[in-house]
């Protein structure tokens, strides 16, 4: 069974739930979806102000509802990528196959990368708007402090996310090292699969040459006489 691989021990262990949250990406995760909640919950309960001379609500944020919108949309996707990350956290030590978890590590790298970038976006955006209201559109200050702690959150949260896709390579780069100490990568020498080398039963007599052949010792050629040799006598 393969396992061991990409900041977790072999699939099939007893869950320890004390391990997950001490684990730093996880850890970063729950701070990531706490800033989320921060971030569209502020805009949703405090970024929309009612008109004195208008009967529709406006956004706090120069009056620009796609300022809002985004804030809301990149708030709840982000509350729910953590969640899914969350979960796959708690799975990731049951995947059993090395490349399966390759992936897994691999997907965590780009989601973090491009929600650090979609965070980076929301902050310049929120607060470009922020700076350019008008006072006048909202004269008695309802709702600045929920404006501020959304912007403030949405830049906290490039560093989260960001951080996330730094460990998540650093895992990706352990490993792959790792990796090759699975059952995909094994000595030749090790192998059960190799035929082993047929055993030959050594001759009796010494191999004089060390060759690691058999020998043979020659026949006694002077026990007999030649043919047609004769013995005379004197």
């Amino acid at each position: 069974m393969e396992g061991g691989a990409y900041g977790a021990g072999k699939a099939g262990g007893a869950f320890d739930p004390y391990t997950l949250i001490r684990q730093p990406h996880t850890i970063l995760r729950v701070v990531s979806w706490v800033f989320s909640i921060v971030v569209f919950g502020s805009i949703v309960n405090e970024g929309y102000l009612n008109s004195s001379s208008e009967s529709e609500e406006f956004c706090i944020y120069n009056r620009n509802p796609n300022a809002c919108g985004y804030g809301v949309t990149v708030g709840v996707l982000a509350f729910l990528t953590c969640l899914l990350y969350l979960a796959l956290d708690v799975y990731f030590p049951q995947i059993s196959s090395v490349k399966d978890r390759k992936k897994a590590v691999l997907s965590d790298i780009g989601v973090s990368a491009f929600w650090a970038f979609l965070w980076f976006v929301g902050f310049c955006y929120l607060a470009n708007q922020w700076q350019v209201s008008k006072p006048k559109d909202n004269p008695l200050n309802e709702g600045t402090d929920a404006a501020r702690a959304a912007i403030a959150f949405s830049f906290f949260s490039i560093f989260t996310w960001a951080g996330q896709a730094v460990l998540a390579f650093q895992r990706y780069q352990i490993g792959a090292d790792s990796a090759l100490f699975s059952q995909d990568y094994m000595d030749p020498s090790q192998d059960s699969s190799m035929p082993y080398a047929p055993y030959v039963e050594p001759s009796a007599g010494p191999d004089p040459a060390g060759m690691g052949g058999t020998y043979q010792q020659p026949a006694n050629t002077f026990d007999t006489e030649p043919q047609g040799y004769q013995s005379q006598g004197y």
